[in-house]
């Protein structure tokens, strides 16, 4: 099979990309496919993330990109009839031949398109996890939530009332409690379903700052239907179109001179 990634992404993008980075690969992705049943969702996908970098994903709705995100911790395999082949690396370990997944949904947190809380208080949502892995100490338990929550930029707002329900909160609150509950489980890798999709602006913004500010100790990759929103926060972008990467490159060079026609039809709104 030869695909559009084979002859765009690496006679063009790649070298490009790595050129200007000297940041470690954090994610190898080497010809990825994924089917649902007989359906394939996924063609020969290849991607190297760096670490402590954000990376978008744009394409239109059904193009596998937020098929491509859960490959990254395994929720397709959730999904009855998932096949995978190809290679997913995270630190040098091959995710589909030596990971368990547990450990692995640890070390790379999933945030979702809308905010998923449990129906306990703010406090408990935090502290669900590392319960889940056995801590136990409150006091441990009451600094991690408080770490948490400032990393998630909403400590202020909620801390005297971390007692109460969290699905009292307003929608851009919820969702930054989410973030706090996957920074809480001390992950490597953050994967951002949409997470913006559901807020009104100023919440939108929050978290795009939250997102920028945690870069700084993770890795986080992002599924984003806002070109803007891709623009202003991430340092790579990978243009998906039919289950393909069409294009993956700084982001700069994506939005501004992107090599293959397609991406620059999709980023001015020509289809999608």
């Amino acid at each position: 099979m030869t695909t559009i990634l084979e002859e765009t992404t690496y006679a063009h993008t790649a070298p490009t990309a790595m050129a200007h980075t000297t940041k470690a690969t954090k994610i190898n992705v080497n010809n990825l496919n994924l089917f649902y049943g007989e359906k394939q969702a996924l063609f020969d996908v290849c991607l190297n993330i760096q670490e402590k970098e954000v990376t978008a994903l744009i394409g239109p709705s059904g193009c596998g990109k937020s098929t491509f995100l859960r490959t990254l911790n395994r929720m397709n395999d959730l999904i009855d009839g998932v096949k995978v082949s190809g290679e997913i690396v995270v630190d040098g370990e091959n995710i589909y031949t030596s990971q368990d997944v547990i450990k692995l949904r640890t070390r790379v947190g999933m945030v979702f398109q809308k905010p998923n809380l449990f129906p306990m208080s703010i406090y408990d949502n935090v502290a669900y996890g590392p319960r889940m892995q056995g801590v136990k100490n409150k006091k441990v338990l009451d600094a991690l939530v408080e770490e948490s929550l400032r990393g998630a930029a909403i400590w202020d707002e909620v801390k005297d009332r971390l007692k109460t329900s969290a699905l009292g909160l307003s929608g851009g609150q919820q969702q930054r409690v989410c973030i706090a509950r996957a920074i809480a489980m001390k992950p490597d890798v953050i994967l951002m379903d949409e997470p913006t999709s559901a807020l009104d602006p100023i919440s939108t913004l929050k978290v795009e700052e939250l997102i920028s500010q945690l870069k700084e100790d993770y890795t986080i990759v992002i599924v984003t239907h806002n070109m803007q929103q891709a623009a202003r926060i991430s340092d790579k972008t990978a243009f998906f179109l039919n289950g393909e990467v069409i294009e993956y490159d700084e982001t700069d060079i994506i939005f501004q001179t992107p090599n293959d026609a397609r991406t620059e039809d999709y980023i001015t709104g020509r289809f999608g």
